[in-house]
């Protein structure tokens, strides 16, 4: 081989890594620009069906990985070592690597259809076994959260929840990197391989569309937020925090008096030991008596020397309840708190028997549960303190909004740091401000109240076991053909 076509050769090695390098980086992370993620792993996949294993799977490995630098400054903000991003992103380049000469390995066999589904399938393992038994941040950082502004296709997380998104997303490019590989060699099975691929993505577009026409069932309520980022971390206990609690009573109180019917106020505003606990109690507990509406404030409680992340919950005439959050942010969190194991549950005000609201904080929303439990038990509503760290306030409030899609519940998420928002279960952003839009930002919005239910609520993570299950029969396929048990043609190299 000549130096020329070993240049052209290196030029084409390096154009298919450049290009899902480029579409990984922009496409997905905090600020995604969502329709390049259907087309990141096309340039590499093209690439792997042409060349020798080692070099589809360096360039599918770095591509990715490159890609993932759009996160570098994230982790960094979190205090997180270099070594960390190394260690995630690495791994996680890994996988799309190995689905990668997965598909590659079975298309060279002549197992085409195998080839379809190995990347989605592997990939989806991966994603799901690491939310089940690897990963401290639950499902933040699957690739389905790329698309949480395109609506029609948000609406396939009602019935299969990240796990069907990023099955798609990843068969999507493999559909149409096998219809061009195969194109002048076997074009009946491309068209077959593409109209399949094609069928699939407008089917759900369809359904979401659709379901995005229907309206969420129940009642409007006016919910309202109030967030401020003047204090910087959480209040010392005493005059400090009792200061601030009356600036965010006062500001609730207005919303109040413009209609709110519930409040919701961030995350862990101040520190409120036992001795205090009574008059802090007295400020939202006096608010709620005396206007007929709901609270939800967010406080950090010690008591008997253990520490919990807590939303307290101030309901007209009834007792003062408490929430503690599940999912503690390491390190953070997790050297200074308890884990909360309940889930909070409340009728809306003069409704004893009416619609049943919940409560979780912050990032108990990157987790399918205890989402999940909420909507099996009718939840309607959620009430959720939150406090992110600027960069992202999109991405990581908007997490929370596929849990609304998810489990058929609207979401009222007030972050310090971040974002208010208020959304259906459709995941449409009803209302939306920055924290930082004011002194103390506030919104006031309608949102229906409704329960609706979906089949991911019904069953579960189950495309995630079938993702598996799927993995499982590509693999006996791989070892078949390489034994010659199979029977396909050799595809065209």
């Amino acid at each position: 081989m000549g130096f020329g076509d070993k240049a052209k050769r290196a030029g084409v090695a390096l154009a298919a890594f450049a290009a899902t390098a480029a579409l990984v980086f922009f496409g997905n992370g905090l600020a995604p620009h969502w329709p390049l993620v259907w087309f990141a792993p096309l340039p590499v996949l093209l690439f792997a069906l042409k060349r020798p294993a080692w070099q589809a799977g360096l360039v599918a490995l770095g591509a990715w990985w490159v890609g993932c630098l759009n996160l570098w400054g994230y982790f960094r903000i979190l205090n997180a070592p270099g070594v960390a991003w190394f260690a995630d992103f690495g791994i996680i380049a890994v996988a799309f690597a190995a689905g990668v000469l997965l598909m590659r390995a079975l298309a060279r066999r002549g197992a085409v259809w195998s080839a379809w589904v190995a990347l989605p399938a592997l990939w989806v393992t991966f994603e799901f076994a690491r939310n089940l038994w690897l990963w401290p941040h639950g499902s933040a950082g699957c690739i389905a959260y790329s698309q949480l502004n395109f609506l029609p296709f948000l609406q396939t997380a009602s019935l299969a929840g990240p796990w069907g998104m990023g099955f798609v997303l990843m068969l999507f490019p493999v559909g149409l990197a096998l219809a061009i590989h195969l194109w002048k060699p076997a074009k009946r099975q491309a068209v077959r391989i593409l109209g399949t691929t094609l069928a699939i993505v407008v089917a759900l577009l369809i359904f979401g569309a659709v379901r995005l026409a229907i309206p969420q069932s129940g009642p409007r309520v006016k919910v309202g937020l109030v967030a401020s980022d003047t204090v910087k971390g959480v209040a010392k206990p005493g005059v400090a925090t009792e200061r601030l609690f009356n600036q965010y009573a006062q500001h609730a109180q207005d919303l109040i008096a413009r209609g709110a019917q519930v409040v919701v106020l961030s995350e862990n505003l101040g520190v409120v030991i036992d001795p205090h606990l009574a008059s802090t109690d007295a400020i939202f507990q006096g608010i709620a008596d005396s206007t007929g509406a709901v609270l939800v404030a967010g406080m950090t409680h010690p008591s008997s020397g253990v520490s919990h992340n807590q939303a307290r919950i101030y309901v007209p005439g009834a007792a003062i309840r408490s929430y503690d959050k599940q999912h503690l942010l390491p390190p953070f969190e997790t050297s200074h708190y308890k884990p909360g194991t309940s889930r909070m549950f409340f009728h809306a005000p003069g409704q004893a028997a009416g619609q049943t609201w919940g409560v979780a904080i912050c990032k108990d929303m990157d987790f399918t549960q205890p989402a999940r439990g909420y909507g099996r038990a009718g939840v309607g509503l959620m009430l959720v303190p939150a406090w992110d760290f600027r960069v992202d306030g999109f991405w990581h409030g908007h997490i929370a909004v596929m849990r609304a899609v998810e489990d058929g519940f609207s979401l009222v998420r007030s972050a310090r740091t971040g974002l208010l928002t208020v959304a259906d279960d459709r995941g449409r952003i009803i209302a939306e401000t920055p924290s930082n839009a004011a002194p103390f930002a506030t919104l006031l919005a309608s949102v229906p109240e409704g329960h609706n239910g979906t089949l991911f609520l019904l069953l579960g993570d189950w495309f995630g076991w079938c993702a598996m299950a799927l993995l499982v029969m590509v693999l006996a396929r791989l070892w078949a053909a390489s034994r010659g048990i199979f029977n396909g043609s050799k595809s065209v190299e």
